[in-house]
């Protein structure tokens, strides 16, 4: 009889637990994020560039998520977003109310398994979240002052230049190596600049000649920019930027198809450069809700006003487009995944 009880009240208690997230799933959004206070979490460091988008973005967005919830942010940079992104899968509430902002590079991580040591320092699927947006896409590209001896990529492949960077595994470090592994450049990097202002000293002074670094950052060099002090020569998006029409990508530049499809994977990661991200099993009108309310607000003048004041130009892609790159990256070539691996470990 006991056992009969116990099994007639455990029975009871999973109804009434199913009744009641059945009644959480009918809320609406409005209703259900109203007195309620939504957390962004960002893997940068505070003062980075990841954790200023993160919070400019946290300033705006609850005006237009239904139910105008407040909005906190909260970092955990570690691993390359990793520590962030085991968090965002095992232990963050799967109801909407956190979002997480990794490095931009871990959206080539279930291809490439550079950062999570061939998986193992991996708990989550990036395939099972959802992506809400980025609020730009940022190409980087390859510049050169102007007293130096290049003026084109073909000049860089025929002798040696001088690339700053500022360690070891950063894209300043990367896109060198991948230019001189797929087109034959012969860029020698030097590391351990504190930031990439201290790269641009560098090059006035001869210690470089130059360096990559998001375009917005060079274009923001209002001086350099009037008095045409760098020369551009290359650019690593998938396809050329309106700014720069007539500056070649590393992609078309490739020696042969397995470096073209290389360039572009890893190029994917720029047109996703700020990528929020939910856990999985947000439900779909919530999902649906917040990336409506993230495209919303990247049309919101305050926000873009305070995003130019970072260096950020708005050019937003939604989360659904952010999944149609992640299935483009999972479609790659073999061969060009292994090419890319080697080179970056």
């Amino acid at each position: 009889m006991k056992m009969a009880r116990a099994y007639t009240g455990l029975r009871l208690a999973a109804c009434i637990s199913a009744l009641a997230a059945g009644a959480a799933q009918a809320q609406s959004p409005a209703d259900f994020y109203r007195g309620k206070t939504v957390k962004i979490m960002i893997a940068g460091a505070p003062g980075a560039a990841y954790d200023f988008v993160g919070r400019v973005l946290a300033n705006h967005i609850g005006r237009y998520i239904p139910g105008n919830p407040s909005v906190a942010v909260e970092n955990m940079p570690g691993a390359a977003s990793l520590v962030l992104l085991n968090n965002t899968w095992q232990r963050y509430a799967r109801d909407g109310t956190v979002f997480s902002l990794p490095l931009n590079g871990v959206v080539l991580e279930p291809r490439l398994k550079v950062l999570s040591r061939e998986g193992g320092a991996v708990s989550f699927d990036l395939s099972k979240m959802e992506f809400v947006g980025t609020p730009t896409q940022q190409p980087q590209i390859l510049w050169v002052y102007h007293k130096t001896p290049f003026y084109t990529a073909a000049d860089l492949t025929k002798q040696k230049s001088i690339m700053g960077s500022t360690a070891p595994g950063g894209d300043n470090s990367v896109l060198p190596a991948l230019s001189n592994a797929f087109f034959g450049t012969k860029m020698e990097v030097v590391t351990g600049y504190p930031a990439v202002n201290n790269i641009f000293m560098a090059s006035e002074t001869g210690e470089v000649h130059g360096g990559t670094v998001n375009y917005s950052s060079l274009a923001g060099k209002a001086d350099w920019m009037a008095e045409k002090k760098a020369r551009v020569l290359i650019q690593y998006g998938v396809e050329r930027i309106p700014e720069l029409p007539d500056v070649p990508t590393a992609i078309e530049l490739a020696r042969d198809e397995v470096g073209k499809h290389a360039l572009r994977v890893y190029a994917m990661k720029y047109k996703a450069t700020y990528p929020f991200i939910l856990p999985p099993g947000v439900p779909a009108e919530r999902v649906a809700a917040l990336r409506k309310a993230f495209m919303d607000t990247m049309k919101d003048e305050k926000f873009i006003e305070e995003s130019r004041r970072i260096g950020v130009d708005v050019n937003p892609l939604d989360g659904a487009e952010i999944s149609k790159i992640m299935r483009e990256i999972d479609a790659a070539p073999a061969d060009a995944i292994e090419s890319l691996r080697k080179i970056l470990n």
